[in-house]
């Protein structure tokens, strides 16, 4: 039996990345016997034939196993050997059973891919939910690609049917970037279907994709690439099977793929993908996420100020789903990465749990002016370490009319620390930011209300005479 390249309790995406940096491709090798040309005896040589000939151009494997379920126990047999094969050499195997299950079922699934065969990842049918994913997911040395967006023509009949103002594959997508909180959760996405293939990576920027349908299903790898890469131009496995096996040369067409790829690679891509577009992406998630989550509500509200307000903003829900919070944490980090710092200072209370998960997130080290200064123990005015001279940028979870923000700065100035910026991750534009301005800073928010506004009646989460109404109600011009 062949050394498994993942069993040092690194993660199925670790070794992928590193298997990518060390191969230079992101090509994966589909197995996929043909049953009418392939004889039970026979699968592990057809096995050994094309991984030899493929190996120095493979990024992965994938062995689809129904095609040697066909051939019984021998063909199982056959499949657990040819796993074998590829391990020697170093090389990740991708298991394609689209299995989808839950409680014990699933778990016996999950066994037989993981520890009988020996699989280092398994592609997931999503359908039954969170549950039936956590059974795979629940193992984090192994991989789980779930399917999002397929690329056969039937794909449409369900995967874009319209779920809650979006196409279930967009559903899908967001789910699963919840469900991935140990991150060994990829997506398979059919490269017959770029423009979804677009949308997806918007939702999922940093996730590693699947893409089969190159080659006899006809999928434009050219336009597929453009729009599936990651910024930093991995995150994407091209599978082709047949294209490859069935080829004369098996050797000269997984080279060619593979060069094509790389080649591609080079190629400028969209601006969606730059740097912005990626986190216009989270943004976007964010909003589609408060919503969801109940922290962003539509209705008649009656604020701390008495006044009336058709939306209500409350962020503190946030610590209540800690993916959100991290994608929180991140564009936060990404807003501010040309600025220059010492601390965050987040103002309690609201600011506080945002402001620890964009320190771990940044590495920035946090302080807090307190509401109420004790008065026993140290009697302190900020809490954590700093010394004067050191910048602050000041956190917190939104602004109205920026009152809140020059009374948190008082004691940070009165400590001798410096404040020029202020960052927040919505603006509700009712002054806050010409306010803090005339005092002589400089807003950043992730997103305004106009703009919270855009992402919800774009997804289908609230009408656009709901998006009308609460721009009138807030004197928000356009």
């Amino acid at each position: 039996m062949g050394p498994n390249p993942k069993k040092n309790a690194l993660d199925f995406f670790a070794v992928l990345e590193e298997r990518a940096k060390t191969s230079g491709s992101l090509l994966c090798v589909g197995l996929d016997p043909k049953l009418e040309s392939v004889e039970t005896g026979g699968l592990l040589s057809y096995g050994r034939k094309i991984i030899e000939a493929t190996r120095d151009a493979a990024c992965a494997f994938k062995a689809n196993i129904a095609f040697y379920e066909a051939h019984g126990p021998d063909g199982l047999a056959a499949l657990k050997d040819t796993i074998d094969l590829i391990h020697a050499r170093g090389i990740p195997v991708i298991l394609d059973a689209k299995r989808g299950d839950i409680s014990s079922t699933a778990e016996a699934y999950a066994k037989a891919a993981f520890d009988v065969l020996g699989a280092d990842a398994l592609t997931v049918n999503p359908l039954l939910g969170g549950d039936s994913v956590e059974s795979f997911a629940s193992r984090k040395t192994s991989g789980v690609f779930i399917l999002c967006h397929t690329s056969n023509p039937g794909a449409r009949d369900i995967q874009e049917l319209v779920v809650e103002g979006a196409p279930l594959y967009e559903k899908i997508a967001r789910l699963a970037a919840g469900w991935n909180s140990r991150g060994n959760i990829g997506l398979v996405v059919g490269a017959t279907f770029p423009e979804q293939l677009e949308r997806i990576r918007r939702i999922c920027p940093d996730m590693w994709f699947l893409l089969p349908g190159i080659g006899s299903q006809g999928g434009d790898l050219a336009a597929c690439l453009e729009v599936g890469l990651r910024t930093d131009g991995s995150g994407v496995l091209v599978n082709v099977s047949r294209g490859i096996s069935e080829s004369a040369d098996p050797h000269a067409a997984a080279l060619e793929y593979r060069d094509k790829i790389n080649e591609l690679r080079k190629k400028p891509r969209k601006p969606t993908h730059a740097a912005g577009a990626a986190r216009s992406g989270i943004v976007e998630s964010i909003a589609i996420g408060l919503h969801d989550l109940g922290a962003v509500r539509f209705g008649e509200f009656t604020l701390k100020s008495g006044l009336k307000s058709p939306i209500y903003v409350d962020l503190r829900l946030l610590v209540g789903d800690p993916r959100l919070l991290g994608l929180v944490a991140r564009a936060m980090t990404d807003l501010v990465s040309g600025i220059a710092f010492d601390r965050i200072a987040a103002i309690p209370y609201g600011g506080l749990p945002i402001g620890t998960a964009v320190s771990l997130a940044s590495g920035k080290p946090l302080i807090y002016p307190r509401k109420e200064i004790k008065d026993h123990g140290t009697k302190q005015a900020i809490e954590g370490v700093f010394k004067a001279g050191e910048t602050a940028i000041v956190l917190d979870d939104l602004i109205s009319t920026g009152g809140s923000k020059i009374e948190a700065m008082g004691p940070l100035l009165a400590a001798g620390l410096k404040v020029r910026d202020v960052m927040v991750l919505i603006d509700r534009e009712q002054g806050g930011a010409r306010e803090i301005a005339a005092k002589g800073y400089k807003l950043h928010a992730v997103f305004s209300v106009s703009r919270l506004l855009d992402i919800l009646a774009g997804a289908g989460r609230i009408t656009s005479d709901t998006r009308a109404g609460v721009r009138a109600a807030l004197g928000l011009s356009g």
